[in-house]
């Protein structure tokens, strides 16, 4: 029987006598004498003290059986430890004796015996650092690991993962404690400590063993912290962790999850086997989906998919072909589809509007233009453009209609049926009419994928031609279309203007941007080429033009989240250029190489050169701030953290990193409006600087894209009463505005999805060239390249959850909405999410929100309840 804990024990069960001396300097309590222990306590006591003394006897016989009695008082006692042990606290006058006596002893199978008590003696006993407790271990007999309690095994694995370094740095063996992992971590895994396990396996680097030990009951859980944990990884041992993790997910069969890790690789070898493996078509539908959602080109073959039939059908949903029926149900079911004017979103008459004369009305036109764009995006009708009447992209001038024109392509957003409204305006004489059509015909197909390939068979005709304006918007208008397709064809087409010296810099700067869209994250060394030597072919005046920024952010985009390998041989290259751009392409190298890997070195080193006070000129500091958020975007703590330091730039940093600092708190919280950053800009969107101001205006409505967030809506509206004589800060107050009911608040523009798991390199390649053209906001959005606002069409999505069911027809059911709950590591089945409520779907995801199925009928095909959701009947559901 185990003796009763003592309730004037030490607490906790490490420390040695160290921390037993402090406690009792502190507290002082009078020494116990014998008489005060406890009959049992004092009988155990005096047994513990004769074994001791045995142990010492020359009769190996006694010896013997002294060790055993030893052995199974300290088993008992150690099984369950909430305190210090009897046996422990008893023995520990008797360690140094023991100790001794070891050294002393002849190699028999009695040492090794008294070695295993020495062992769990010292959890409490030696001195720290020392790792007596793992020398005796190694020199025991090398019995049941677990019999000496879970406290033990904890307190071995700390002491090997220590050893394990120290011997990695002499070059020593160590095979005698790989044999002891693989028993640590057997018996962490049998006893639901998966997360110890596997930190115990990325100390001794050896996550292989995972697959031998991982069984049917705990596979997910140990995943589950596998990719919670790779984000804090350094590369490469965060892709091997989620290698693993992808590898267990297929030994069981966990197909969907499989295919999310393969897509976090960017792995298309990966999907490919997941789609191989599967058998099931149900479930390549909404593995289709998922790929879908991703934004990545991916084409099925007959190996995946064997009958044509069926893979037809497949490759229409991976094609995206569905997103604009999806979407209009959704709208719908809300009861949205009715046409806002830019005035219903004004609101001006809240406002008590000053008396005078309306500044610039062309200006003022052309951010209705957007406002009624974004706010009406993907609907396929509006109050301005799409009338009878049309000629509201006649009421603006110039390059305003060229905005007006393309702005037709997002009302019909991944309406690709609806190309045949945009024919009448391409084929148009007025140029700027015609440029903006082809545009739009780029932002109808943003997403959405065909055989037939409309958009590039138009376009490409115009990419020659010899107005610069229609140039422009045609390359732009395949960069869009084709973002993340990694098409030859374009590269064929694209590639020689780069390489044109005779070609403005306007539209080498787009075709660059272009080509970094269209192979974003493919680390293609061609492309990467082509725009080196368009950077050394510019003379110093040329690249100190605002669209110069362009080209060393379409060679960034190749390299989006590849991290350093990839890009080191580019970052070479980049010395031999121009001063006045290098560091400007250095910055956005890193920044985009790193972007969403938290990697914390690369924070530092950003910071860093954010810290410098340089002279009015350089401009390479604004992609530095802006690379911070990159960075730092992919998980809570270290947006939380990114957030805390641009507070800092903010005070210290020079003007022309202020102005890029609202930039990057827009990206970090992109349609996810939090307080404090919230508090922040619009402290900052009336700042004595304009530019700042105006970096800050565009950053609220970046915050709260697609959100309707009331608190934003009323500020904005007080901006434009406060600069309603300014009208280049009243056109950004529009813009915002316009950001803000985006979708009429169906939209969102977070590059993250799958709660956060997965980043859409298209997506985040479209925001970031925004925020690029943002540093220089006089030239370029206030210039007569305003259109470069279409680039967050690759970022659209619609933030909603629609079930269907096997036939991919919508059907309503019940669900739970609320906040989503990190619960990787927790014990049990704790709650995913906290203050839900239910609805019947279609829904709405705020940012930070997660859904569940609210009734058993039905099983989901996608582990997490995002975008369309196939549904199949629960074969085990039974009415009540």
């Amino acid at each position: 029987m185990a003796p009763v804990p003592d309730p004037n024990s030490v607490g906790g069960t490490g420390g040695g006598a160290k921390r037993d001396e402090a406690t009792t300097k502190v507290k002082a309590p009078p020494k116990k004498k014998e008489e005060d222990l406890s009959e049992e306590d004092l009988e155990l006591k005096q047994n513990l003290e004769l074994y001791v003394e045995r142990v010492q006897d020359r009769n190996p016989e006694l010896q013997k059986a002294a060790l055993e009695s030893m052995s199974q008082e300290i088993r008992a006692a150690t099984s369950s430890m909430t305190s210090v042990p009897k046996p422990l606290k008893f023995l520990r006058p008797h360690y140094g004796t023991l100790k001794d006596f070891h050294q002393k002893m002849a190699e028999s199978d009695l040492k090794k015996l008294l070695a295993d008590i020495m062992s769990v003696l010292a959890l409490t006993m030696s001195a720290e650092g020392e790792r007596e407790s793992l020398g005796y271990r190694l020199a025991g007999s090398g019995g049941d690991i677990g019999s000496w309690g879970h406290e033990y095994v904890r307190n071995l694995a700390g002491e090997v993962a220590v050893e394990y370094t120290i011997r990695q740095v002499q070059g020593s063996s160590i095979v005698d404690l790989m044999d002891l992992v693989r028993q640590i971590v057997a018996f962490h895994m049998k006893h639901n400590a998966e997360t110890e396990a596997v930190d115990l396996l990325m100390e001794v680097e050896d996550l292989d063993l995972l697959l031998d030990h991982v069984g049917r009951t705990n596979f997910r859980r140990t995943c589950n912290y596998l990719t919670s944990a790779a984000k804090y990884r350094p590369w490469p041992d965060d892709m091997l962790a989620l290698d693993i993790a992808y590898m267990i997910y297929m030994k069981f069969k966990a197909y969907p999850n499989a295919l999310q890790i393969a897509l976090l690789l960017d792995n298309m070898q990966y999907v490919k086997q997941v789609l191989t493996s599967c058998t099931n078509l149900l479930r390549k539908k909404q593995f289709c989906y998922m790929i879908s959602r991703h934004g990545i080109t991916f084409n099925l073959d007959p190996e995946m998919v064997a009958d044509e039939v069926d893979r037809y059908m497949l490759q229409e949903i991976v094609n995206n072909t569905n997103l604009n029926e999806g979407y209009l149900t959704l709208a719908r079911d809300i009861e949205v589809m009715e046409a806002k004017r830019p005035e219903d979103i004004y609101k001006a008459h809240l406002l008590r509007v000053r008396s005078g004369t309306v500044v610039d009305s062309a200006r003022q036109n052309l951010a209705a233009t957007f406002v009624n764009a974004f706010v009406n995006a993907g609907f396929g009708q509006d109050k301005l453009v799409t009338v009878s009447d049309g000629n509201w992209i006649f009421r603006n001038k110039d390059h305003g209609k060229t905005s007006a024109a393309a702005s037709l392509g997002m009302i019909y957003l991944w309406d690709v049926e609806a190309l045949d409204e945009l024919d009448k305006y391409y084929t148009s004489s007025d140029k700027p009419v015609s440029a903006g059509a082809l545009l739009g015909i780029g932002i109808v197909n943003c997403g959405i994928k065909s055989d037939c390939d409309p958009a590039l068979a138009i376009l490409e005709e115009y990419i020659d031609n010899e107005d610069s304006a229609v140039r422009i918007c045609a390359i732009m208008g395949i960069g869009i279309s084709h973002a993340g397709s990694q098409n030859d064809q374009i590269r064929s087409s694209l590639s020689p203007i780069l390489n044109d010296k005779n070609a403005p810099l306007d539209v080498v700067a787009f075709a660059a941007l272009s080509l970094g869209m269209v192979y974003v994250g493919s680390c293609n060394d061609e492309v990467a080429q082509s725009i080196t030597f368009a950077l050394m072919d510019r003379n110093s005046a040329e690249l100190g033009e605002a669209l110069a920024r362009f080209l060393p952010l379409g060679l960034g985009l190749l390299y989006l989240g590849k991290q350093q390998e990839s890009v080191e041989a580019t970052a070479e290259a980049s010395k031999a250029m121009c001063e006045k751009i290098r560091k400007y392409c250095d910055m956005t190298l890193v920044s985009c190489a790193y972007a969403g890997t938290g990697n914390v070195l690369k924070v530092q080193e950003l910071l860093a050169q954010c810290g410098e006070h340089l002279e009015e000129g350089n401009i390479h500091q604004g992609p530095a701030v802006l690379g911070l958020a990159m960075v730092a975007m992919s998980e809570e703590l270290g947006r939380d953290m990114a957030i805390r330091s641009l507070e800092h730039v903010l005070q210290y940093g020079e003007q022309n990193i202020r102005r890029a600092v609202p930039l990057a708190l827009g990206l970090l919280c992109i349609s996810n409006p939090k307080m404090n950053v919230m508090d922040t800009l619009s402290r900052l969107s009336h700042d004595t600087d304009s530019e700042v101001a105006m970096a800050a205006i565009i950053s609220l409505g970046l915050i709260g894209a697609g959100t309707n967030n009331a608190r934003i809506a009323g500020m904005l509206r007080n901006l434009s009463s406060f600069y309603d004589k300014d009208a280049s800060l009243l056109f950004c107050v529009r813009i915002a505005q316009g950001l803000l009911h985006m979708g009429k608040g169906l939209l969102t523009l977070n590059p993250y999805h799958s709660d956060w798991l997965l980043l859409s390199p298209t997506a985040l390649a479209g925001i970031v060239t925004l925020l690029h053209a943002c540093l220089d906001i006089k030239s370029i959005i206030l210039g007569k390249y305003h259109f470069v606002l279409y680039f967050l069409a690759l970022a659209m999505q619609p933030r909603m959850m629609m079930t269907v069911d096997e036939n991919l027809k919508p059907i309503s059911v019940p669900v739970r909405v609320g906040q989503a709950v990190d619960v990787v590591g927790q014990a049990g089945r704790p709650k995913t999410i906290t203050g839900f409520q239910t609805y019947e779907t279609p829904v709405l995801l705020a940012a930070g929100e997660r859904a569940e199925l609210a009734t058993d009928k039905y099983i989901p095909l996608s582990p997490i309840l995002e975008g369309f959701v196939i549904l199949e009947n629960n074969p085990d559901y039974r009415e009540e």
